[in-house]
């Protein structure tokens, strides 16, 4: 089967890492950027055409395109390459409007063509180990899970925190419940930019009695990415921030004794969880292209991305 062909449309802070990994995957033929002198820096680099975004989805060279442009972009962008017949991957948020992630979606399905949100942290091999081993009932019924994104920077000023980083917490916390949240709630508050929350926290509650919570800032003296799943059996910690390879996931057998008048809990050992070591971003850009070549549907879908985008608006909504 030949390679599907990609253009990226943005190579900056994160559209240069997708340049990187779809030129290693022999895929990469254009790339596209507002600035003239960075798109000829990328394509001198990587050997590709420096293109605009009209001629890129008008090229018969190119059969998909990868958006990693301002969220408000994604929608406009999309829709003009299904109609010029390209493949859509759009990095997460799909948008943000709902309207707009629907266009996509019917834009998409008329062309025949995949769309795929980049919900990076589905394709790292750590979450795939914690995923599996929550579906395969290895916590139990889950209690509760919670997650905190959080770093000092990068500020930005066209979207907040909740935008910018829940999204991948939003995304995990969805799949591991297996079921949208009946309640949703959000918080935030703005202290270096006005009107532009540096922290924020979304709270959850899903139909089968589970609860969850996301806190993100950029505001914060330290890097710490953790989920913590608390099941009825067991209890997981996926610590993407821990340098540690065998401590990055983490399994507790914890056991609580209800006979009494008081419950008494024993403490066990945190055992290690194996997992695979390949790079996040090259297996979703992999995934993308075997998609594309129709080899299965696209794992982080327009259905999926608009569940997170659901739970994104109504935690903006408070």
């Amino acid at each position: 089967m030949s390679i599907v062909k990609v253009a990226v449309i943005g190579c900056g802070h994160w559209g240069k890492n997708h340049v990187r990994n779809f030129a290693e995957l022999g895929a990469l033929r254009a790339v596209v950027d507002p600035h003239a002198e960075t798109a000829a820096k990328f394509a001198e680099q990587y050997g590709v055409k420096a293109l605009s975004f009209d001629d890129a989805i008008a090229s018969d060279e190119i059969d998909a395109v990868v958006i990693a442009a301002p969220a408000e972009m994604h929608a406009d962008l999309a829709v003009r390459a299904f109609e010029a017949g390209k493949h859509v991957f759009v990095e997460k948020p799909i948008s943000m409007t709902m309207e707009a992630g629907q266009r996509m979606k019917a834009a998409g399905q008329k062309a025949g063509k995949v769309l795929m949100v980049g919900h990076l942290l589905q394709y790292h091999p750590a979450f795939v180990a914690l995923r599996d081993l929550v579906q395969g009932g290895g916590l139990g019924k889950l209690r509760y899970a919670y997650s905190h994104r959080c770093s000092l920077g990068k500020f930005r000023v066209e979207e907040n925190a909740l935008w910018s980083f829940a999204p991948h917490d939003v995304s995990m916390l969805l799949t591991l419940f297996g079921e949208a949240p009946d309640n949703v709630s959000g918080t935030g508050g703005a202290f270096v930019t006005e009107n532009i929350e540096d922290e924020c926290r979304v709270d959850m509650t899903f139909p089968s009695g589970g609860r969850a919570h996301v806190f993100a800032s950029w505001l914060h003296p330290f890097k710490e990415h953790r989920l913590i799943v608390i099941g009825e059996t067991g209890m997981a910690v996926f610590e993407d921030s821990q340098n540690d390879p065998a401590q990055k996931l983490r399994l507790y057998r914890h056991m609580i004794d209800t006979s009494g008048r008081e419950p008494v809990p024993t403490k066990a050992d945190a055992e290690p969880i194996p997992y695979g070591d390949d790079e996040p971003l090259r297996t979703e850009c992999a995934h993308f292209l075997t998609a594309c070549a129709g080899e299965h549907p696209a794992q982080t879908d327009a259905d999926e991305a608009l569940r997170v985008l659901d739970v994104l608006l109504k935690a903006s909504k408070d």
